[in-house]
């Protein structure tokens, strides 16, 4: 499974360049703010509506502290997608929120 770290996810957006986060966290958790840009699927959802992606593009996973996007990354990987689980999660996050 591929690792980012959550500095390495916030330089990336910090140099502007477009990323597909997807965040799995549940929707209570979501509303207390989420990394800029990122889609809010819990993870009991990812399943039922991984149609919504694209397997061309590449996906960054993340949750509250890196065990439920690490699940949903092993998840995603076993049908194809390219997917990288942000580890630490929110609870490492420092970055902008919204």
């Amino acid at each position: 499974m591929k690792q980012m770290t959550v500095k390495e996810v916030e330089a990336l957006l910090n140099k502007g360049k477009q990323l597909n986060i997807i965040d799995v966290r549940e929707v209570d958790e979501v509303a207390a703010g989420k990394i800029p840009g990122a889609v809010n699927i819990p993870l009991g959802l990812v399943e039922f509506r991984m149609h919504e992606l694209d397997k061309s593009k590449e996906y960054i996973m993340v949750c509250r502290s890196g065990g439920r996007s690490g699940r949903a990354t092993q998840f995603l990987e076993s049908y194809g997608f390219d997917v990288i689980n942000m580890s630490g999660g929110m609870l490492a996050w420092e970055g902008k929120i919204e």
